[in-house]
C-alpha cells in the first residue's frame, strides 16, 4: 500500500483480499489515503436486479464502517434524486467536478451547498461504465486546502476503469444470488451455485412440507380482470411468504394460486422445533388471510378461503426436467400425502391439517380428526387440525 500503483495491481487482481463489496470499498480507501489522497466521503452507486431495489449505495467516511443503503423504486420518481450529480453522471456517462474551494465554482446542483457547507472543498462524481455498457457511479470528496490536486485526480482517474471491472464481477455475482433466491429460493440457489445442475442429480432429504391452496380460485380467475388477480394472489402470497422464510423455511414453488415449501430437519433432535415452528407459520398465515376482509376490492368476495397441509418426512430433492430445461424441486409418496391433505381440508371445512408423522412431534397443541381414506394410498391415514377451527366452517 506504498503507492497509487499498488492500488491498481490490487483492483487489476480482482481485489481479492477484500471478501465482500463493502470490503473492497473499505480497502481501496484505505489504499488510497496511504498513497497520499485526502478523502473525506467516497460512494459507490450500483444498479441491480432485485425485485424491490433499483441499486444499492455504499459510503465510505475516514474512521467509520462503510454504509449501505438500497434504493427503492420510488427514487426514480424523487426529484431530488434526479437533479444529484450522481444521477446526471448516470444518465450523461461523463463526469462532474465541482472545486467547491473555488469560489467561481458552478453551484448547480443542490446538494453542492450542503457539500460545501460541511467542509467539502472538492467533489468529483465519475461514471463506472460495465462491459455491458450500463452506467454506474462512483463519487469522491476531500475537505483539503485547494480540493484535489492535479495528482489526486490522475490518481482517481486511473483508478475508476479498474473498481468499474470490480464493481461489476461483484454486481453480477450478487444479481445472480438475488435472481436465484428470488425464483427458487435461497438454499435451492445455494446448491445450484454449488454445481447442482445436472437433471437426476438430487439428494434425499428430511423436511416438514408445506402445500397449501387458495378455495375457489377458479371461478375468481374467470370472472375478475387478469390485474386484480394478479394483486389478489400478492396479497394472498404476502400472507403466507413472509411467515414462511421468518422461521427458515424454502419457498420452493408457485403454482397459480398453489405453494409449495419446505423446512429443512437437519436431524431427529430438530424435529420438534422445525415442526412447532412450521405450525407456528401456519397459525400466522391463517390470521392474516382471515383479515383479508374485502379482498377483491368490489365487496363481492368477503375473505378469502385457504388450505394447508403439513407434513414431515423424507423426500427426494434436485433436478428433473428435460433436455436444458430443469426444475429444482422436491417429489416423493409425502408430496403427495400432503396434496391429498390439502384437498382433504376442504372437504372437512378447515384451513389447516396435518399428518400423524408431523402431529407425533406437537401432540398438544393439535386435534385429532380421525382416520381418513386418501386416493392412492393403501393405508387410511389419521389426521390432525388447529382445535381453534373446531368450531368453524370454511368450505
Amino acid at each position: 500500500m506504498t503507492g497509487a500503483a499498488d492500488t491498481l495491481a490490487w483492483l487489476a487482481d480482482g481485489a481479492r483480499s477484500a471478501p465482500t463489496t463493502e470490503a473492497v470499498l473499505a480497502e481501496l480507501c484505505e489504499r488510497l489515503t496511504a498513497a497520499g489522497l485526502s478523502l473525506a466521503r467516497v460512494g459507490v452507486f450500483v444498479r441491480t436486479l432485485h425485485p424491490n431495489s433499483i441499486g444499492r449505495r455504499f459510503v465510505r467516511r475516514p474512521g467509520q464502517p462503510v454504509e449501505i443503503t438500497d434504493g427503492d423504486f420510488e427514487l426514480l420518481q424523487d426529484e431530488e434524486y434526479l437533479r444529484s450529480p450522481g444521477a446526471v453522471v448516470q444518465r450523461k456517462g461523463k463526469a462532474i467536478r465541482r472545486r467547491l474551494c473555488d469560489p467561481n465554482s458552478p453551484m448547480d446542483f443542490p446538494v453542492l451547498a450542503e457539500f460545501k457547507a460541511a467542509g467539502v472543498t472538492d467533489y468529483f462524481a465519475s461514471p463506472l461504465i460495465f462491459t455491458d455498457g450500463t452506467t454506474h457511479v462512483a463519487t469522491w470528496s476531500t475537505e483539503r486546502a485547494g480540493g484535489f490536486s492535479a495528482s489526486d485526480m490522475q490518481t482517481l482517474e486511473a483508478v475508476v476503469p479498474s473498481l468499474a471491472r470490480v464493481a461489476e464481477i461483484r454486481s453480477l455475482r450478487r444479481v445472480m444470488v438475488t435472481l436465484l433466491d428470488t425464483y427458487i429460493g435461497h438454499q435451492s440457489g445455494e446448491r445450484i451455485l454449488a454445481g447442482r445442475i445436472r437433471r437426476g442429480d438430487t439428494e434425499a432429504i428430511r423436511a416438514v412440507i408445506w402445500l397449501s391452496d387458495l378455495r375457489g380460485f377458479t371461478a375468481l380467475a374467470d370472472r375478475l380482470p387478469g390485474p386484480t388477480v394478479i394483486a389478489l394472489l400478492n396479497r394472498y402470497y404476502d400472507c403466507q411468504i413472509p411467515a414462511i422464510l421468518a422461521r427458515g423455511g424454502e419457498v420452493l414453488k408457485l403454482m397459480g394460486d398453489g405453494l409449495l415449501a419446505i423446512f429443512p430437519v437437519a436431524g431427529e433432535e430438530a424435529a420438534a422445533t422445525v415442526c412447532a415452528a412450521a405450525l407456528e407459520a401456519a397459525r400466522e398465515a391463517r390470521a392474516q388471510i382471515a383479515a383479508l376482509r374485502d379482498p377483491v376490492g368490489d365487496g363481492s368476495v368477503d375473505r378469502l378461503r385457504f388450505g394447508l397441509a403439513l407434513h414431515i418426512g423424507e423426500l427426494l430433492y434436485g433436478n428433473i426436467g428435460g433436455g436444458n430445461r430443469l426444475d429444482f424441486t422436491c417429489i416423493g409418496p409425502m408430496v403427495n400425502l400432503a396434496a391429498r391433505l390439502e384437498r382433504l381440508s376442504a372437504e372437512l371445512g378447515r384451513s389447516v391439517l396435518v399428518s400423524a408423522d408431523f402431529a407425533r412431534y406437537r401432540p398438544a397443541r393439535l386435534t385429532p380428526l380421525g382416520d381418513f381414506a386418501l386416493r392412492g394410498f393403501a393405508q387410511r391415514s389419521q389426521v390432525f387440525g388447529l382445535p381453534e377451527e373446531a368450531a368453524e366452517s370454511i368450505a
